[in-house]
């Protein structure tokens, strides 16, 4: 993001903050957080949003974003980030839809407007070149990835937490193993 854009995410998962508070880690970024649930929207402020809204309450506003990310991985989400994507911006979709998941829409929007549409797998990232930029804005205290864990799970607890996940009501859950001595490792700490 350049100084003085405005981004937005949709879908504020554990992917959607990720990419939020990546945005938030760059000078003069305006990041506007978008999904239904009150409480990621909460999260979202917490973790520096400058504003956070629902999808109608950004249709009734008019929001624009110069980049917009869709973090659900559902056609209909996609459909709503470009519709708020602005003149000359760029829709970013992470999220992952079914096959069978379809939009239709009006190319010459597109094309009479400049936009772009990206999609990106894996956050298309290099590992080699990213993790140590990421690694150093962590270390300046930048990108505050620990504020994303929400809970320690071992094991025994690892179908639980995918639903939970899957839920919405876990952000990001590390997996800990201990060694007892039974030489079982499936415990949280």
């Amino acid at each position: 993001p350049r100084p003085g854009s405005t981004g937005a995410v949709v879908g504020l998962g554990g992917v959607g903050l990720a990419a939020m508070i990546t945005a938030l880690a760059h000078d003069g970024v305006r990041v506007i957080a978008i999904d239904t649930l009150a409480s990621k929207l909460e999260t979202a402020l917490e973790l520096g949003a400058h504003e956070a809204m629902t999808p109608e309450q950004a249709t009734e506003r008019g929001v624009r974003a110069d980049t917009v990310i869709e973090a659900v991985g559902r056609a209909s989400v996609f459909g709503f980030a470009l519709s708020i994507t602005a003149l000359g911006g760029t829709t970013i979709t992470v999220g992952l839809p079914a096959p069978d998941d379809t939009i239709e829409f009006a190319p010459l929007g597109i094309v009479a407007e400049g936009r772009t549409i990206i999609g990106s797998y894996m956050g298309s990232a290099l590992p080699s070149r990213d993790i140590p930029k990421f690694v150093e804005m962590w270390r300046a205290g930048r990108l505050p990835i620990e504020r994303l864990i929400t809970s320690h799970i071992g094991l025994d607890g690892l179908n639980a937490a995918m639903d939970d996940l899957a839920d919405g009501t876990q952000l990001r859950q590390v997996i800990s193993f201990i060694d007892d001595g039974s030489g079982v490792l499936d415990r949280a700490s």
